[in-house]
């Protein structure tokens, strides 16, 4: 797939019809939480402007939440099952919407929605480290009616380790550092690492799992993360986001929630003097289990590609234990990151003779530029 045709895909995916502008502005078009006295019409959420197919919804509890009600296990047995509970075929929906202002001239920005379909792979399932691949696939419904794809991308990986003693934390400005996690806090813990889709990181944390009754949810510590494309690419007015996370294991699927804080920077990397907070915000990111949906092309793309990655992620690992503090950037020589990591990807994976060696070493070459 070519990089310009990644663009393409990658604006589709994850997109829900955009609503017009009503001038009489009525009150369904509005979110029913926050700011529901507003009286500007400009409060409408962004998004993509694309329509997919429609899904069928699983009727029944899914496996890995009934796994989960089975009595007697190990709070570390059920710990992990909660994590697997999280794989198979979800449509997904994301929704962002800040609540709190913290600035005398903050300007609120509009809400966010999108939505997609996709499945999430387990490669890796140890008693004490499981690895989650989420790969997108898409079908869209044209203007005329007439239904594209499917559309097939890679998207996110989640890794979740049991008592890791030390978190890669971003420090702003594109940098990141190794540091240790408080004595206290690693025992029954689970770090969560969550990657972008060419597996550069993208934020980890720390917390326990807690299962009362039938809810079992984890909830992070409070970690900086860099700014979502969602934001970068249309807000410049702070520099990290300042957030906890919650997953929750439900009958219909699961559910993760956001806390975070938009803050300002100062040169040195630490939180700004005067007023570095801007607003909270929360977000909502429901994963509903759907039957009967063809995810057939996701699977071969995985499994064509699927050492590739497996390589990439053995150099990206061995990279980022060279050193305690890395600056890893998106772009260099005008050419995305993720750009370079898919085309190899396409490119190297068919061929015959793949030698994983030769591949790791193509890949540690394209990621130099990177690191800087």
């Amino acid at each position: 797939m070519s990089f310009f045709r990644l663009l393409a895909v990658a604006m589709m995916l994850t997109a829900l019809p955009v609503l017009a502008q009503d001038a009489d502005c009525p009150q369904h078009y509005r979110y029913t939480f926050s700011w529901s006295q507003a009286q500007s019409c400009d409060f409408l959420p962004r998004g993509g402007t694309s329509t997919g197919t429609p899904v069928t919804l699983d009727p029944e509890p899914h496996p890995g939440w009934l796994a989960l009600q089975e009595p007697g296990l190990s709070k570390q047995e059920k710990d992990r099952r909660a994590i697997l509970a999280m794989a198979g075929p979800y449509r997904t929906s994301f929704e962002f919407l800040e609540t709190v202002a913290y600035t005398p001239d903050f300007e609120r920005g509009r809400p966010y929605q999108s939505w997609g379909t996709e499945y999430i792979y387990v490669i890796e399932d140890q008693p004490d480290f499981v690895s989650l691949q989420h790969i997108i696939v898409m079908f869209v419904k044209g203007q005329d009616g007439e239904i594209m794809g499917p559309f097939v991308q890679k998207h996110w990986r989640q890794d979740w380790q049991y008592q890791k003693d030390s978190v890669f934390a971003f420090v702003g400005d594109n940098a990141w550092q190794h540091r240790p996690v408080p004595a206290a806090d690693v025992s029954g813990s689970w770090m969560q690492s969550v990657y972008q889709v060419d597996d550069s990181p993208r934020y980890e944390s720390w917390g326990r799992w807690q299962h009362r009754g039938n809810v079992s949810t984890w909830i992070s510590a409070e970690t900086w993360r860099p700014l979502p494309r969602r934001e970068s690419s249309v807000r410049d007015d702070y520099d990290v986001l300042v957030g906890t996370n919650r997953h929750t294991i439900v009958p219909t699927g699961w559910v993760h929630e956001e806390e975070n804080y938009k803050v300002r920077l100062d040169g040195q990397g630490e939180i700004a003097g005067g007023l570095p907070f801007l607003a909270k915000e929360l977000g909502v990111n429901r994963y509903e289990r759907i039957v009967d949906f063809d995810f057939s092309a996701g699977d071969d793309y995985w499994q064509q590609t699927s050492r590739y990655w497996e390589d990439a992620r053995a150099v990206w690992s061995e990279l980022l234990r060279a050193a305690d503090q890395h600056t890893i950037v998106e772009s260099a020589n005008g050419v995305p990151l993720f750009a370079v990591l898919f085309e190899q990807a396409e490119t190297l994976s068919d061929d015959a003779d793949y030698d994983s060696e030769e591949v790791r070493q193509k890949i540690r070459t394209a990621l130099m530029p990177y690191f800087q």
